[in-house]
């Protein structure tokens, strides 16, 4: 993944971002009139709907920005930081909050932006929101059942309506055009002196044109991380690219050697890797292969980084990934853990006349064997090795 996160916007760069897009956006608030609590409220009379177009604009340009920059690898959506969704209580806030910008006309970002330029009203709201937030500190043990009841944890709006996210953002966007033209007629009937009757009709509806064709080519093309993983997955792939395997006898020798020069990866889920894995083994599941967090451990160039699943399909499926993303000294492990497990932990009884080759390796695997189960018993319970720090940050309006 490319260079915005975390490796220029690191945790430390993130409060001087912070900083210069606050800024920035106190001073488009105010340039949008943002200060002024009749223009606020405007919209709840149909007489003023730069609330709707500025946030309407807003979303469609983070939500775009994101996806084409998480398409060319600039930007690794794991990292960023999702506000858990609490059913019950977002409802009740949001009440809350819709009567309280009725009555007060700001919402929390916009009451700084006219308390920041000497408004009183503006002022008179930060200090009830100050002294309610105190409020909720005080009561919150009291509460906090309903607070976190209708968990649904950290939620994207186009997951529950089972559809990728370049199809949402095209919607959101047709959505976006259709409310600014639905809100022009509106405001121009109920408005006689609204700027709205000036705007470039011709150009506004080049914008929208050129919006929709954006919107329908983020729909079209596919996400870069499932593109990914479903070429590793093609059979084809493997063919051509003949990825490297090592066999279950040889990774047994390099364990009991303790051999630094091979890094086992474990791609199983976390909580599969809890209950039992290979010695040595760290824990990055295959659906973070792709993120930069696996970074710190794919780049050594020195190791040679064995993956393995519980199957071979999915240890090759992984080695391949891993070489999509350009990561070098990869190969995996052959017949995946229940390969190892019946060649090395359960090995089968010794073949009637063997040769003196398979002789030696039946009596390696019968001493590797209770060796290796003893170092995978010492290591009860393994924790896994990779913690996805995500980059916090957010609008609080």
């Amino acid at each position: 993944m490319g260079p915005l996160v975390p490796d220029i916007i690191s945790n430390q760069v993130n409060l001087i971002v912070a900083l210069l897009l606050g800024i920035a956006f106190g001073f488009v608030l105010e340039q949008a009139g943002f200060s002024s609590s009749r223009k606020l409220t405007g919209l709840f009379y149909g007489t003023d709907f730069t609330v709707l177009r500025v946030f309407f604009s807003a979303a469609v340009t983070a939500m775009s920005g994101v996806l084409i920059l998480s398409q060319f690898g600039l930007l690794d959506t794991d990292l960023i930081y999702i506000n858990p969704t609490f059913l019950h209580s977002a409802i009740l806030g949001g009440i809350i909050m819709g009567v309280g910008f009725v009555v007060g006309g700001y919402c929390p970002g916009t009451s700084f932006c006219a308390a920041a330029v000497g408004r009183i009203d503006g002022m008179v709201f930060v200090f009830g929101g100050l002294v309610g937030v105190l409020g909720f500190g005080e009561v919150y043990p009291h509460i906090q059942g309903f607070y976190k009841a209708g968990s649904l944890g950290e939620l994207m709006v186009y997951t529950p309506l089972g559809m990728p996210a370049g199809l949402f953002a095209l919607l959101l966007i047709a959505a976006a055009i259709g409310a600014f033209v639905a809100a022009g007629i509106l405001e121009r009937r109920v408005n006689p002196a609204s700027p709205v009757k000036s705007f470039p009709v011709r150009y506004h509806r080049v914008a929208a044109a050129v919006l929709l064709m954006a919107g329908i080519a983020l729909a079209a093309a596919p996400d870069r991380k499932s593109r990914l993983l479903a070429e590793a997955a093609n059979p084809d792939y493997a063919r051509d690219h003949r990825v490297e395997s090592v066999a279950p006898d040889e990774m047994a020798i390099h364990i009991l050697d303790h051999d630094t020069r091979f890094q086992l990866i474990d791609v199983r889920s976390a909580a599969d890797f809890g209950k039992m894995s290979l010695p040595g083994a760290v824990s990055l599941p295959f659906d973070m292969l792709a993120g930069k967090t696996a970074r710190g451990i794919l780049e050594g160039a020195a190791t040679t980084k064995v993956f393995f699943s519980s199957d071979n399909a999915g240890s090759l499926r992984a080695a391949a990934l891993a070489e999509l993303l350009g990561y070098g000294n990869v190969a995996f492990l052959r017949g995946g853990l229940e390969g190892f497990r019946r060649t090395i932990l359960t090995p089968a009884t010794q073949p009637a006349g063997p040769s003196l080759a398979q002789e030696d390796v039946y009596h390696f695997r019968l001493r590797a064997g209770p060796e290796i189960a003893t170092l995978i018993r010492e290591r009860a319970a393994p924790k896994p090795a990779l913690v996805v720090k995500r980059v916090q940050g957010g609008c609080g309006s």
